[in-house]
């Protein structure tokens, strides 16, 4: 297969796609990959660390209010077309997906005028206003919420869940907890608020750290890097109760996830792939200053299903985390359901399956 697949702007947009190829390598080594973005977005990085053939376009988003910088979106809409469409010629792909992000815009919809066979993926329970554009042109649709059905023509729909899940899935315990000064013995509390770190999460997590003192389980505090520093220098950092650990970063997240007992953080789609492929119960705290608040309504689909507790950020305060945490990693039981219920969540071979259809369309 010839896989020619665009999707940028956040890590959101960018891993299911990397899952995606990485599952494709596997299931076939002779596949050629070509992906598509822009030279700002973080793709422009993350997808040649890996090793994966990169080109460009140049792109933006509209305003969302009236603005002259609109007729540049347009114009380099229409630019950007013709510089996919010449990238489709050279390539030659079998199949075109788009995960989202405005450069997927131009890059799919030139492989669809292009009569190329096409499929979009959307990660979240609300569509991005890019995917929803595409709708009305690609083959096929995948989805990793019911929810957002509804936005799309129905009979193109196929939920597939997230490649991410797959991804993770296999992933074993190592003991990876040793390196930052853990006990593999105690159960463990990961609290993190995204890659970039949540400010109020981490004020709120610092202000609760005393109260986290001589409880029978351990507390990962990750601040995310533009956080640490300052942090670290608060009364309530210096003087940490020895079962809590307080990091800028971790690498490689999923590595460590088999060994958490339980997560407090956002309710992206990544993370939320993440914790129901492994079946980790969860404390979501759902961005507000996501579009369209979709984070609340990704987090609820786990709440429903009694795979997860919601904690709105306007009702966080240190002792409301402290209490929802400490009642969750006090009662196995209770963790051991919730953990049953988000692995039922979970699909574990979402890679495959959206590998399915593409094999579909593009016979």
């Amino acid at each position: 297969m010839r896989l020619l697949i665009s999707g940028g702007g956040t890590g959101g947009h960018i891993y299911p796609a990397l899952a995606l190829i990485e599952a494709l390598k596997q299931k076939d080594p002779t596949a050629e990959v070509l992906y598509v973005g822009t030279k700002r977005g973080l793709e422009s990085k993350i997808v040649p660390d890996a090793g994966i053939p990169f080109k460009t376009v140049e792109i933006q988003g509209f305003k969302r209010s009236l603005s002259l910088e609109n007729f540049k979106t347009i114009y380099l809409f229409l630019k950007s077309v013709r510089d996919a469409k010449k990238i489709i010629k050279d390539f030659k792909p079998d199949v075109v997906v788009g995960t989202g992000g405005y450069v997927c815009g131009s890059v799919v919809y030139a492989a669809a005028k292009s009569k190329i066979p096409t499929m979009i993926h959307e990660q979240n329970s609300v569509s991005g206003v890019t995917n929803k554009f595409l709708s009305h042109y690609v083959d096929k649709i995948g989805i990793c919420f019911p929810d957002v059905k509804k936005d799309f023509p129905a009979e193109k729909v196929v939920f597939t869940g997230n490649p991410r899940a797959q991804q993770v899935a296999g992933i074993q315990a190592d003991n990876s907890l040793l390196q930052y000064g853990l006990k593999p013995t105690l159960p463990t509390l990961l609290i993190f608020g995204g890659s970039r770190g949540a400010e109020k999460i981490n004020q709120t997590t610092l202000e609760a750290v005393p109260l986290f003192n001589d409880r029978p389980y351990q507390v990962l505090f990750v601040t995310g890097r533009a956080h640490y520093d300052k942090l670290i220098k608060q009364e309530n950092a210096q003087n940490l109760p020895a079962n809590v650990v307080i990091q800028p970063y971790i690498a490689n997240m999923p590595q460590i996830l088999p060994e958490v007992a339980a997560i407090v953080g956002r309710a992206g789609a990544t993370s939320l792939a993440e914790i129901t492929a492994l079946g980790i119960p969860s404390i979501l705290i759902p961005s507000p200053y996501v579009t369209n608040d979709h984070q609340t309504k990704n987090a609820l689909s786990l709440v429903d299903s009694k795979a997860a507790e919601l904690l709105p950020e306007a009702q966080l305060t240190s002792d409301q985390l402290y209490q929802r945490a400490d009642k969750l990693m006090s009662d196995q039981q209770y963790r051991l359901q919730m953990a049953e219920n988000a692995k039922k969540a979970g699909v574990p071979d979402a890679a495959d399956q959206l590998l399915a259809v593409l094999e579909q369309i593009s016979k």
